[in-house]
């Protein structure tokens, strides 16, 4: 089992800001604690990660159905779900500074005495709707997505004529008012989630909650993120949510130590019990080759899309030295989820390379996420193009105007190869 890096944390939240993945909110402004918005690349790679998700159920052998669901629900969505009672933080003051902690985060070396005793904080974001602030125009930025599913589970039951077992899935932007948030983008007030909500028999229950716990796992390891880097964790029976039967969680190995990427949760029929007895919606399933009606039980893998784009950049940051004792720096992306696939590098910028390397951009970027590169020396561009984790380089040099052809370059191995221009985009289909 790998050991935490503590160095790699601040290694790449630098080159993240300083290559155009996460850039701090309000930066001109000195920065939103723990608010960050995401650059060109991060937003390429934040949508890569979103496809390759959603692409990941091709092979479940059930149907999962996409929704996109609003972040502002009726605020009885939230007292059925228990939020608005369960849904809180213990914090405690600090009385000398006045800065507070969750109970279970306080510092070892503030004293006991200086502290508060703890109080029960709800993390939900409260607002209100209308041009009058009262009692009744109370609503809620939704903590998480689950429930905009759980109120829709019987109009996609209805308008897909979906049959049990089955999924409904969302992506989607959640709030939570953490009480210390921080470690860069790991625990931030507004973040993105990737959730499921697959819904089966309760005498199924156990063999689809080992289902996801493999399948998701798989995916994981799937995107990049080292498997020595990835752990389960089962949730003791004193840490579980109020809707939950049991819960796994599936960690990874952060820079200071295990934390939380994916959680997948037997929520038995809690959910949807609670909204059709609060509704007074009928939300059971009929099974018409058996004749009967029940409340499904649900098993939910909730995972973090912004959590999954810091773990895979923290693993597949690399760092090797060259045989001039020269660092390099690289991410060691897949060619699916690399933001720039490929690198166009005229060797100088001459006119005539930079039109060669206009033709074959043409030739490749409705296939593939490209980039003419024509700033600074060619040496530099290479490390660039390793730092932002593209995978291969195309180098347009003088011979490519008498041979038509150019130097392709491996990012991981540096080999090159001289291939025709003509042959580029066999080349890259092979791969």
């Amino acid at each position: 089992m790998e050991k935490p890096d503590k160095e790699l944390f601040d290694k790449v939240v630098k080159i993240s800001q300083a290559r155009g993945f996460v850039f701090n909110a309000s930066s001109i402004y000195g920065g939103l604690r723990s608010s960050y918005d995401y650059g060109p690349l991060g937003t390429i790679l934040k949508q890569n990660i979103s496809k390759y998700w959603w692409e990941s159920f091709n092979d479940v052998e059930v149907n999962i159905y996409p929704v996109d669901t609003a972040i502002i629900q009726s605020s009885d969505v939230w007292k059925s779900s228990g939020h608005l009672d369960e849904f809180t933080d213990p914090m405690v003051d600090h009385k000398p500074t006045g800065e507070r902690f969750r109970a279970d985060q306080v510092p070892d070396d503030l004293k006991k005495e200086d502290l508060t005793e703890p109080r029960q904080f709800n993390l939900m974001f409260e607002t209100n709707i209308g041009p009058v602030q009262d009692e009744n125009s109370a609503v809620y930025l939704r903590p998480e997505t689950a429930q905009g599913i759980f109120v829709n589970f019987e109009n996609v039951l209805r308008t897909m004529r979906a049959k049990i077992p089955f999924g409904i899935a969302n992506i989607g932007k959640s709030f939570r008012n953490e009480i210390t948030p921080g470690q860069f983008i790991f625990r931030t007030r507004e973040f993105e989630q990737m959730e499921i909500e697959f819904f089966c028999k309760e005498s199924d229950e156990d063999k689809w909650m080992d289902y996801w716990i493999n399948k998701r796992m798989d995916w994981y390891k799937s995107l990049g993120i080292k498997e020595t880097q990835l752990q389960l964790r089962e949730h003791a029976d004193s840490e579980l949510a109020h809707y939950a039967k049991k819960t796994v969680d599936i960690e990874y190995l952060y820079p200071w130590g295990w934390g939380e990427l994916e959680g997948i949760a037997n929520r038995g029929n809690y959910d949807l019990s609670s909204h059709q007895k609060n509704s007074g919606k009928d939300l059971t399933y009929f099974d018409s080759l058996n004749d009967e009606k029940y409340l499904p039980s649900v098993i939910e893998p909730a995972g973090g899309l912004t959590r999954t784009l810091f773990a895979l950049l923290l693993s597949v940051y690399d760092e090797e030295k060259l045989e001039n004792d020269e660092k390099r720096t690289v991410f060691r992306f897949t060619f699916e989820l690399a933001p720039i696939q490929i690198g166009i590098l005229p060797l100088s910028k001459k006119d005539d390379l930079i039109e060669v390397c206009s033709e074959i951009n043409k030739t490749l970027k409705n296939d593939y996420r490209t980039e003419v590169d024509i700033t600074q020396s060619i040496g530099k561009r290479y490390r660039r193009q390793d730092e932002i984790g593209t995978p291969y380089c195309i180098t347009v040099d003088f011979e490519s105007l008498e041979d038509n052809c150019v130097t392709i370059r491996d990012r991981d191995t540096m080999k090159q190869e001289r291939i025709s221009i003509d042959k580029l985009s066999e080349y890259f289909e092979k791969l």
